[in-house]
């Protein structure tokens, strides 16, 4: 059995969860988010949470199983408390700034780089511009938007310059010693 799978997803207060088949739909404060999950799986409530139940051992539905929990609870996750990503931005004259919903940054190119906020993420700045925070319902989205700003000008490992997360440390590689 699935450590992961098996375990019930717990429904908060402030949370509504509609099941009709295999489409899931979930409201809370911060939004709404929907998924259809795989047919093989089956989701039930049962005592304020939902329960992910698997057809058979076969290797296939035992990978369903967990990914399905997880998915779930990703879901219940984001419209009760959300996801945030924090990146931070170091190096001379880089900064982050936003222009309406859209955040534009300077990373040391010849020209900004504008990227506009998909639905249902916001953006917001601190420090100078140094620190971006990343903020939405949707976990994947979060994760893949904060993966793509980070892409822009990764950090290089002599001086720490580009764009990191907050939680990340980079290994600084010593610079060239000179003769001796």
């Amino acid at each position: 059995m699935s450590r992961i799978g098996k375990m019930p997803v717990a429904i908060p207060a402030k949370v509504q969860v509609t099941l009709d088949g295999n489409t899931i739909t979930v409201k809370g404060p911060k939004g709404q988010a929907s998924g259809t999950m795989h047919p093989e799986m089956k989701l039930t409530t049962e005592n304020g949470s939902i329960v992910v139940i698997r057809p058979n051992d076969s290797r296939r539905s035992r990978e369903l199983h967990g990914l399905t929990r997880a998915l779930v609870n990703n879901m219940v996750t984001g419209v009760n408390t959300g996801f945030r990503k924090t990146l931070l931005i170091q190096g001379v004259g880089y900064r982050a700034e936003m222009a309406g919903k859209n955040l534009m940054m300077y990373l040391g190119y010849s020209h900004p780089i504008e990227f506009k906020a998909p639905e249902g993420i916001t953006f917001t700045i601190e420090e100078k511009g140094t620190t971006v925070h990343i903020d939405g319902i949707d976990r994947q989205l979060v994760g893949q938007l904060a993966a793509n700003l980070r892409g822009l000008r990764k950090p290089e490992p002599y001086h720490g310059k580009g764009v990191r997360y907050s939680d990340e440390t980079i290994r600084m590689k010593e610079g060239k010693s000179g003769k001796k």
